[in-house]
């Protein structure tokens, strides 16, 4: 109950700045993956509304992932479950907020390009975080917000573009309903979001590899996914193309 009390402070908290905007870490490749806190008790599970899978009991011989986080210039999967509380912003030093850190993937962006990122619920850090046991079953439920972000991508790439090429859910592509733009948020970072339902207008910054954007959303928005293809998930990926680096202001 209290990680979930948690959870819903910090999700208030992020809302308001969500709405203003909108490892080892490799191109296509890569993966990081520390020891998680023991899960809520069965009474705290039954509270929560959450469903917690059953783990061999054999699992504390699993070898835990090191969680990942976002440096400067990384690019990765911001996400978090419907009811906010699985999550991967790219902060380790909440490990207790940042559930989906262990197994997360991250890509340093190095120049124009392909790149894949990625969170994992599955791994044996998140498992043993949630359910007490690294190799428990838990699955994430809905979506609440996601989106591809670069740390410090507005200072160091301040003409970059980003285009989500592919999204699989649990290896499975997902439809996209609508295209993505690029914008800052924060002056820091930069961001193309996958589901924000904050937003229902492009920002003032908002952009893609052809230019300046605004107005009515039209064939882009802020949502380009159903959350309907998110109900039940562990891995989910994100392939996307990186342009306009290196480009003159």
């Amino acid at each position: 109950m209290y990680k979930k009390t948690l959870a819903a402070l910090f999700a208030a908290a992020l809302a308001l700045t969500v709405c203003t905007a909108c490892g080892d870490k490799t191109k296509k490749n890569g993966g990081s993956s520390g020891d998680g806190a023991v899960a809520s008790d069965a009474s705290a599970q039954a509270d929560s509304g959450i469903e917690y899978g059953n783990g061999s009991p054999d699992g504390a011989s699993a070898e835990i992932e090191e969680p990942a986080a976002a440096q400067s210039g990384d690019a990765f999967l911001m996400i978090t479950d419907e009811q906010w509380y699985a999550q991967f912003f790219g902060n380790t030093e909440k490990k207790n907020e940042d559930l989906l850190c262990w197994g997360a993937q991250t890509a340093h962006i190095t120049g124009n390009g392909d790149y894949t990122v990625s969170v994992n619920a599955g791994s044996h850090g998140t498992q043993k975080e949630i359910t007490g046991d690294p190799n428990g079953s838990y699955q994430c439920s809905g979506l609440g917000f996601a989106a591809v972000k670069v740390e410090d991508g507005t200072k160091l790439f301040p003409n970059m573009s980003i285009e989500i090429k592919e999204i699989r859910v649990d290896g499975n592509p997902v439809t996209l309903s609508a295209k993505n733009y690029t914008s800052s948020d924060d002056n820091t970072e930069m961001r193309a979001n996958i589901y924000n339902d904050f937003v229902s207008r492009f920002p003032e910054d908002a952009h893609n590899a052809g230019g300046q954007l605004s107005g009515e959303f039209g064939e882009y928005s802020s949502k380009i996914v159903d959350p309907a293809s998110f109900a039940k998930w562990q891995r989910v990926e994100v392939d996307f193309t990186v342009s306009g680096i290196g480009d003159a202001e």
